[in-house]
């Protein structure tokens, strides 16, 4: 049975664009925070079904939230990094970018006391006018991303960007690989397999079809991904257009039901591990480039 990788962006409800949109600029500060108990029920769902994930976190979370990411390592998933302030990349210059993740980074490193090598764009905001983006990651320390998704979206998407795990960048000996959200390729289009709100919207049988055709029929592992906040069902909810509404909200409800059929029928490991079984070469640059956080944190395992 192939495994597959599954990821969760570690972020409040009010993080999500739809809702910024949707509750026009509502400040964050007036808003409850929510995110402890939702990955509280993430992490007891992932346990029942022993699956693990890379929790991709953003800095403004470790620096509020440090107990849940010294939990999330200590239960043996990996720890990637979101941004610092999960603010698009399409909105930063170089220089801004790294400041962003390189603060964001040493804050999860000092709480895990590991370094952190994997990494996620808010909103999927690495697209072809921020290919610059990739070195700096490679220079950061970062082995792999995940911002791609390779479908056509009004607000995210490269439909022609690879499906699969390869690689994006290199230098010398140094490799970034790009690991894409999961999708299907039907009749010349690339369909939407792996999370986030087509999960919740879609019929499960979509999803487990599409799945079950990239494992059996190409071979290859699938990145799902999800938020805590989509299993929130009692999370606020302020007055905004009804397609923000819709996309926000329906599937909220019965999250927890889909996601456990999905835990029950497909093995998920983490990103780094599903990376350095499709690549023997990411396995062995991995090793000769682990090394403890310049900082020094202390592990919480």
């Amino acid at each position: 049975m192939i495994t597959n990788a599954l990821s969760v962006d570690v972020e409040e409800y009010y993080h999500a664009e739809i809702f910024r949109h949707g509750a026009g600029g509502l400040p964050p500060h007036g808003l409850e925070s929510r995110v402890e108990r939702s990955v509280d029920r993430l992490l007891g769902l992932m346990a029942d079904h022993e699956s693990r994930a890379t929790f991709f976190v953003l800095g403004e979370i470790a620096a509020h939230h440090p107990a849940i990411v010294r939990r999330i390592h200590a239960e043996g998933h990996e720890v990637g990094c979101h941004g610092d302030r999960h603010e698009n990349i399409s909105t930063m210059g170089p220089d801004e970018f790294r400041a962003d993740i390189g603060a964001a980074k040493r804050r999860i490193e000092d709480l895990i006391g590991e370094p952190v090598i994997g990494y996620r764009a808010p909103n999927f905001s690495i697209g072809p006018g921020q290919r610059w983006a990739y070195q700096i990651l490679a220079d950061e320390g970062f082995r792999y991303d995940s911002s791609t998704f390779p479908i056509r979206h009004d607000r995210y998407g490269e439909a022609d960007a690879p499906r699969l795990p390869h690689a994006v960048w290199g230098a010398g000996a140094i490799r970034l690989l790009e690991f894409p959200i999961g999708t299907v390729r039907l009749m010349g289009v690339n369909l939407p397999i792996g999370g986030g709100g087509y999960f919740r919207l879609s019929p499960f049988t979509v999803t487990r079809a599409g799945i079950r055709h990239v494992n059996i029929h190409e071979r290859q592992p699938i990145m799902f991904y999800l938020h805590p906040w989509e299993l929130d069902r009692h999370q606020p909810r302020p007055p905004m257009a009804w397609r923000n509404r819709f996309r926000h909200y329906v599937g909220v409800g019965r999250q927890d039901e889909k996601l456990d059929r999905l835990f029950a029928r497909f093995a998920f490991g983490t990103a780094r591990d599903v990376l350095e079984a499709w690549s023997p070469r990411f396995a062995a640059a991995g090793a000769a480039r682990a090394a403890p956080p310049a900082s020094g944190g202390t592990s919480a395992a």
